[in-house]
């Protein structure tokens, strides 16, 4: 490659890399570092690299504060949109601790040096509440695939052993599933699937899955074993499961606290109808997969949110209820 190219490209990788509103690079800087890097040239030049750049697209301006110099104003990703990204990517507890590394150093190259430095900073994760299946990577992919090319995955699901002596093991069981969708939610990565076996949906967690292959065979149709009729409506599924535990479902009506009004907007967006019935109560309506985890979700608000229909769901909060109070009295 020409010298006069490739130190046109030198200035353009220093100043996406170390300069910022901050940190401004001037031309003795941007000389010095060419000839740490073999390349000669004089001060006009670096004028001529610096226009052919902005010719190019690229939004290089000049400043003045704190120091005279070239700076990259805009970049692909800004700042705080990188740094949502490595909050995700480091709270995400199904991307290992070695992978939530090297993606969050991936995604400092999107800021400056300096920027990234600061960052990095005030970033925490916590590494235990990571998964440690190194395969991850490859299981999304591979499910991808397997649900572009409409074709049944096998693969190995493992689970914790518990014992007296606390000692680590799993048990693997191979599934054999038509995949539909992928899903993230409660801080887990979830495939939706059929199993053969069944006529219904099954959730499972892609950080417990391993040694996973694509088959020679089509999948089973979703309108089989959902109420799907003209393909997965991933959004509609999602806004229906509570805990990631499937279930028939059903419309359930819910009186509330006027106080959790905010959190059952949040939970199921701000068309949700609420009918006011006193001063303090609302009422509203919600489809939902009724299961172990609608219950659970509705007893965690405790007295503040009575089930009033079905009655065969207020009649599993109440059992629920009564086998908590029953494990406190004995």
């Amino acid at each position: 490659m020409q010298t006069s190219k490739l130190k046109t490209l030198y200035i353009y990788k220093f100043l996406e890399t170390y300069s910022d509103e901050n940190n401004p690079i001037s031309t003795t800087e941007l000389i010095k570092m060419l000839a740490d890097n073999g390349l000669k040239c004089e001060r006009k030049s670096i004028y001529a690299d610096i226009e052919a750049l902005k010719e190019m697209g690229c939004d290089i301006i000049t400043v003045t504060s704190p120091k005279r110099g070239f700076v990259m104003a805009t970049r692909k990703f800004e700042l705080p949109e990188v740094r949502l990204l490595i909050d995700a990517v480091t709270s995400a507890g199904f991307i290992t601790p070695n992978k939530t590394k090297a993606l969050v150093e991936k995604l400092e190259s999107l800021v400056s040096y300096y920027q990234a430095k600061n960052l990095t900073s005030q970033v925490y994760c916590e590494s235990e509440n990571k998964c440690d299946n190194e395969e991850i990577y490859y299981v999304i992919d591979t499910l991808d695939d397997a649900i572009n090319e409409n074709k049944k995955v096998k693969f190995t699901y493992k689970r914790r052993n518990i014992d007296k002596l606390n000692q680590k093991s799993y048990t693997t069981k191979t599934f054999l599933v038509s995949p539909y969708a992928l899903i993230w939610k409660e801080d887990h990565y979830y495939l939706i699937c059929n199993n053969s076996k069944y006529d219904n949906l099954m959730n499972l967690r892609l950080d417990r899955m391993s040694k996973i292959e694509i088959l020679d065979e089509t999948c089973r149709d979703v309108s089989e074993v959902s109420e799907y009729k003209n393909g997965f409506n991933t959004a509609d599924y999602s806004s229906k499961m509570f805990n990631m535990f499937s279930g028939e479902t059903s419309e359930v009506s819910l009186i509330c606290d006027l106080d959790l009004r905010e959190e059952i907007m949040d939970r199921f967006g701000s068309k949700i109808p609420l009918l006011a019935i006193d001063i303090n109560h609302f009422e509203t309506v919600i489809n939902a997969a009724i299961s172990d985890g609608l219950v659970s979700w509705i007893m965690q608000y405790g007295n503040k949110i009575k089930v009033k229909s079905p009655i065969y769901l207020a009649e599993m909060v109440k059992e629920k209820a009564e086998l908590i109070m029953a494990q406190y009295n004995s």
